[in-house]
């Protein structure tokens, strides 16, 4: 047992050593408070309760009898299969730690397991503990499950040492320190689940997803950026902040659905794209994002503001611009990395109903997957930006989200970065849902979802790295929702105090993101003001070129779109009439293709009489229906190499019976689609046809 305390001894203080490194955080509050109500030891006097040899198959989480443990550690012996096998890890990790010792006491037992139950409580709920909100608007109980009293300890409790053993888990439960005192054990969870970054992944029922979670949430050193790291990310909220004050002081009336009080975003995502790209992503608002994370030129941003002309030779009625909000406009760019990389960006035009635009982005990210032959889908990725009250309150996004892991309709995961200002418009939260986060409903899909305090830069950067690492990695969906604010309601004309009084009471009075994180900078050291004033009078400098730029700059035709399509007509230009006919004896080919079963594939009696009918039709030319007709439109599409995708209500055979593009053995289920067999080898994705439901 010496050797124990010493190795503790030793953990708690290279423990305390790395928190002692860690910078001044203004997040960080008051010392973690670890007992939270006065209740009595719930456990501190365990009445001893025989339990038959028969009944111990249950799991270690559901024990509390010391009689019930001690047969437990005796039938183990006798037989290490006998008992569950969650038992087996336990005691086979204890003796191996203390293989000295002649027995193990149902007490030592018993508190090992609280303390290990205390620890999953943390896994699991950590998150309604941490300091999410940066208005700290919204006070919400401590569950009792973060409370050590709820599993029998007690003040007296936080300096002795319990063993925990070495368990098949990554973080925590991962190292080789079986012995902790219960202080350092809390120090850790505090630090891991309830600082400025909530996660929620203990919905996902896969081993290996949680463990690569937990690597990376459990560690035990602080989270750090170098220097330069720092001036970048800095420097970055910097254009996310002044691009906007820049903006409110030139347009003093105009709508810009602004960005104040989430400002983190724009760092947040341009170092999420950073690595993405070096995870292998070569391809994937709003205004702030157009402008700083897309690129679309300042000076054309300006100009639209200022209502900027038309090219001469384009006409009145030509498709230039619109007459909705600016953001609602799309752009492309290829944009270096900080890695020295480049990755092109789309941003695709969207509707006032924002969330529409959630399938365009995965039907367009699926598209490019298939023309760039990406088939891991690694190189093209979907990020999708979601308002709160959206994300929970429009049928688009939970309809989007399942059809993600879908083969016909995977993009390989999307990232759903949720701009949390805890307002739909006028709406609270408690008046728009039932659920305790917007992102509740993504927890359908076991995606991990990260909260994370939108004040905090250096989180919100950290966890926006850390979805684009899980989607490569894992290659499914994954929710970022940032905390934050509207600095000034819903729009810049709009009057907030009506309907949330006291939310802008203290919105009025609170620092904005840039602000927090140069004091913190500051205060710790690791940047000096003349840096600072440096940085500032080079983004002003840029800003007022580029408006000066602006009142001479000249749209090209392609501005509304802003990506070059070669071939792309505006819509006021005629194309040119094609003779899209075939000839005879390709239609009579692809005919018989299309009208062949296999020999061994035994169809319905009905459906082969369709098919022998059609077969009639193709060799006659005669009687031609209008399945047939569609039949054969689609397959001399595909032999001419056209991707043809088939999406909707029962489209694999027909609402009406009339299509059977997809056919089923009668015996054996097995399916066939004969369209998907016109030509030797054919690429099995060039024809996709794939159901949906609806009611």
């Amino acid at each position: 047992m010496g050797w124990f305390r010493a190795a503790s001894g030793l953990a708690r203080v290279a423990l305390r050593r790395n928190l002692a490194r860690a910078p001044a955080n203004p997040f960080a509050g008051p010392a973690p408070r670890y007992f939270h109500s006065t209740r009595p030891r719930r456990f501190a006097a365990p009445v001893p309760r025989a339990v038959p040899l028969s009944r111990l198959t249950d799991s270690f989480l559901d024990g509390t009898s010391s009689v019930y443990l001690e047969e437990l550690q005796r039938a183990w012996e006798a037989d290490p299969t006998s008992v569950d096998e969650s038992w087996d890890n336990f005691f086979r990790n204890f003796v191996g730690q203390a293989a000295t010792s002649p027995g193990i006491s149902g007490q030592t037992i018993q508190e090992s397991m609280r303390l290990l139950l205390l620890v999953r409580a943390y896994q699991v709920s950590g998150h309604l503990k941490a300091k999410l909100d940066p208005l700290a608007l919204e006070e919400r109980p401590i569950p009792d499950v973060l409370d050590p009293a709820f599993y029998g300890f007690s003040e007296a409790d936080l300096d002795r040492e319990f063993f925990l053993g070495v368990w098949r888990m990554a973080g925590f439960l991962s190292e080789n320190r079986p012995v902790q005192t219960l202080r350092s054990v809390l120090e850790r969870l505090e630090q891991a689940y309830c600082g400025t970054i909530g996660y929620e992944y203990m919905h996902i029922p896969d081993r290996e997803k949680c463990n690569w979670l937990r690597d990376r949430i459990e560690t035990v050193n602080a989270r750090e950026y170098s220097y330069d790291r720092r001036q970048v990310m800095l420097d970055r909220l910097m254009w996310s902040t002044q691009f906007e004050s820049f903006l409110a002081q030139k347009w003093t009336t105009a709508k810009r659905f602004g960005l104040e009080g989430a400002e983190t975003l724009i760092p947040g995502m341009k170092e999420m794209f950073d690595r993405a790209a070096d995870l292998g992503v070569e391809s994937r608002g709003r205004l702030n994002v157009l402008g700083n994370v897309v690129r679309k030129p300042l000076r054309q941003i300006f100009s639209e503001f200022s209502g900027g002309t038309k090219p001469a030779e384009e006409g009145e009625g030509l498709y230039t611009g619109t007459g909705d909000v600016k953001y609602h406009l799309g752009t492309s760019y290829d944009r270096p990395t900080r890695g020295g990389k480049h990755i092109h960006l789309s941003l695709v035009a969207n509707p006032s109903h924002l969330e529409a635009v959630d399938p365009v982005v995965a039907g367009k990210t699926r598209a490019k997957q298939y023309y760039s032959n990406d088939l891991d889908r690694t190189k093209n990725l979907g990020v999708l930006l979601h308002g709160d009250g959206s994300f929970s309150g429009q049928g688009v996004v939970y309809e989007t989200l399942h059809l993600s892991a879908l083969p016909n309709y995977t993009t390989g995961g999307t990232i759903h970065i949720v701009v949390n200002n805890q307002v739909a418009f006028t709406t609270d939260p408690r008046a728009g849902r039932s659920s305790q986060y917007c992102t509740d409903v993504a927890k359908a899909l076991d995606a991990p979802i990260f909260h994370v305090n939108g004040d905090d830069l250096e989180a919100v950067v950290h966890v926006c790295e850390l979805a684009a690492e899980w989607r490569q990695t894992f290659h499914s969906d994954v929710v970022v929702d940032i905390v934050c604010y509207r600095r000034f309601g819903h729009n810049e004309i709009d009057e907030p105090s009506f309907t949330q009084p006291k939310m802008y009471k203290i919105i009025r009075n609170h620092q904005s993101a840039l602000e927090i994180y140069q004091n913190r900078l500051l205060e710790s050291g690791k940047i000096s003001k003349e840096d600072i004033d440096k940085m500032q009078k080079k983004v002003s400098t840029i800003l007022n070129d580029e408006f000066q730029n602006s009142k001479e700059y000249i749209p090209n035709k392609r501005d509304w779109l802003s990506a070059y399509w070669t071939g792309f007509k505006s819509p006021e230009q005629i194309s040119r009439i094609r003779n899209t006919g075939v000839k005879p004896e390709i239609l009579k080919r692809v005919g018989e293709a299309m009208t062949t079963l296999p020999e061994n594939f035994k169809p319905h009696r009905a459906v082969k009489k369709i098919f022998e009918l059609r077969r009639q039709m193709i060799e006659t030319g005669e009687g031609i229906d209008w399945a047939v007709g569609e039949a054969l439109a689609f397959a001399t599409l595909i032999i001419e190499g056209n991707h043809v995708r088939l999406s909707g209500q029962d489209v694999e055979r027909g609402t009406f019976s009339h299509r059977h593009a997809v056919i089923h053995d009668q015996e054996t289920g097995e399916q066939y689609c004969p369209l998907d067999n016109l030509v030797m080898n054919q690429d099995e994705e060039l024809f996709t046809v794939s159901n949906r439901y609806e009611l």
